[in-house]
């Protein structure tokens, strides 16, 4: 069976990111462990919007929060242009912002499915 290996504060960022989401009305949490499937970065964050303005506005929480509660900054930000699907890179941690037609096309789920599920079922604002 699967286990977490990624860090505890790579995790914990993950929380701070996910609880921004969910603040926005986001859905679709799924956190992935990738630390030992890539050495680019630990975990995926991946979560929802309905439409363009949402994901704008999720991409604004995730910042907010990470910057707040986490005292941390992307290093890149892609997709901002269009708002279909944003991509945070703060190294350790990569958060995936999609509107619903987006997410399904590419699904990130199904490409890594090999990785690890880290729980964020009980993640609140």
């Amino acid at each position: 069976m699967s286990h977490i290996v990624a860090r505890a504060e790579t995790v914990e960022a993950a929380r701070i990111a996910a609880s921004a989401i969910v603040d926005k009305k986001g859905s679709d949490l799924v956190a992935l462990d990738l630390s030992e499937l890539l050495v680019i970065t630990d975990v995926f964050l991946l979560g929802t919007g309905n439409t363009a303005r949402q994901v704008r506005a999720l991409t604004e929480s995730v910042e907010e929060f990470l910057r707040e509660k986490g005292e941390r900054r992307p290093l890149r930000r892609e997709g901002t242009e269009d708002m279909r699907w944003v991509v945070l890179d703060y190294g350790d941690l990569v958060v995936h912002l999609f509107e619903q037609e987006t997410r399904a096309y590419y699904d990130l789920e199904r490409l890594w499915a090999d990785a690890p599920r880290i729980a964020m079922e009980s993640v609140t604002p």
